[in-house]
């Protein structure tokens, strides 16, 4: 028996920064995925160990299952449905695993992953042999959920196949969870974030355990509907850049001039409102889908200005925003800023020869450019009777 789960990535439409002052904020789920697929072996393979292929990245990760049982002797797999914090000292034993490993320095990003993997794999199922293969279409690092979709997909596996989680085993088509499940799933991916990040907010993994839009305010979530068919380019430009750092030059932009920040992160709070109304309302003709679009345009470059009031744009940010700007297209950047990607509407009576020009412009820049729907299904498996 193998599963594949697949979570979908995730952009943040409008608020970010702001949403760490009390604004709101509002993310959606985008059709570009990341894949985990789990088995385990037949037992008269006598294969006793617990391996991760990163197919990306052409590694491949392997542990002897009784080097896991010593570096957790007090193991208990029998709270898969009660998940909790890894513990310090379960953190240091994960460690020294993954440091066996040996890496590779142009590669040590993944160290965290790796650490959120055998964390999650091994409080939901012990130590137990298994294989786990990861494809993904997000690129890493670029404010698009790419930990919170990885986090997400391993959990999904990992307990579709324990006892926790109900599903329908012949069923070959993509299944989705029922709410209970989506909170489990929910949970856990929670937990390997915090292995990855420290203090997650929480955001990015329930974006791609539920799907759709959501809106957020000061630790409150909203789930939205939309029935409004959007498409955006998300422009990668491939600049690297420090969260933590940009999130904390804000703060201290907010402390050298109070009552000007505090007017920007209104504003902020205004725009994510006004977006999340015009996805929700009811979707008309032609003229009235064209009519939001517009208007959701006009917010997102309102957003980019704050943003930029905020102080976190980049040249290269710049540069793409010029790029789209002469096509009459609205961009802002999405997640952190300082680099990372740029989001940019795609009117639904936009050319496809208009988006060709765009693009190739982009990529010319150096930039990666990739298309998304806005709004699609969360996490989702299929099960295939053989393991491969």
């Amino acid at each position: 028996m193998e599963v594949r789960a697949r979570a979908p990535a995730k952009i943040i439409l409008a608020g970010e920064h702001a949403v760490v002052h009390g604004s709101t904020a509002v993310a959606a789920a985008i059709d570009l995925y990341t894949y985990v697929s789990l088995s385990f072996p037949i037992p008269s393979e006598n294969d006793e160990t617990l391996k991760l292929q990163l197919k990306d990245v052409s590694l491949e990760f392997s542990w002897p299952v009784a080097r896991i049982r010593d570096a957790f002797p007090n193991l208990d797999s029998s709270v898969a449905t009660s998940p909790s914090s890894c513990s310090l000292e379960t953190l240091k034993s994960i460690a020294s695993l993954v440091e066996e490993q040996k890496i590779p320095e142009a590669n040590i990003g993944l160290v965290s992953g790796v650490s959120a993997f055998l964390w999650l794999y091994t409080s939901i199922h012990g130590c137990k042999p298994a294989k786990a293969v990861v494809h993904s279409e997000l690129p890493m690092g670029a404010g698009l959920g790419s930990s919170a979709a990885l986090c997400v997909a391993f959990s999904a596996a990992m307990l579709s196949l324990s006892d926790s989680v109900s599903m329908d085993f012949s069923h070959q088509a993509w299944q989705v969870f029922r709410d209970t499940e989506l909170q489990l799933i929910n949970k856990w991916a929670f937990e390997g974030e915090k292995i990855i990040h420290g203090k997650p907010s929480g955001v990015d993994n329930t974006v791609s355990t539920y799907g759709n839009l959501i809106k957020f305010k000061s630790g409150d979530l909203t789930r939205l509907k939309t029935n409004m068919p959007m498409k955006m380019l998300i422009t990668n430009t491939r600049v690297g850049r420090n969260t933590k750092a940009l999130v904390a030059s804000v703060s201290e932009r907010a402390l050298r001039h109070p009552s000007a920040m505090a007017s920007v992160f209104d504003a902020v709070d205004s725009i994510s409102n006004e977006v999340a109304t015009i996805i929700q309302s009811p979707v008309g003709d032609d003229l009235a889908i064209t009519e939001k679009e517009e208007k959701l345009g006009e917010l997102m470059e309102m957003n980019q200005g704050l943003l930029q009031c905020m102080g976190v744009s980049h040249s290269s940010i710049e540069t793409v925003l010029r790029t789209t700007e002469k096509y009459k297209l609205c961009s802002k950047l999405i997640g952190a800023g300082g680099g990372g990607c740029v989001l940019t509407l795609l009117p639904t009576l936009l050319s496809g020869t208009v988006v060709d020009k765009v693009i190739a412009e982009l990529e010319t820049c150096g930039f990666q450019c990739l298309i998304a729907g806005i709004g699609g299904n969360g996490v989702e498996v299929s099960f295939t009777g053989s393991s491969s």
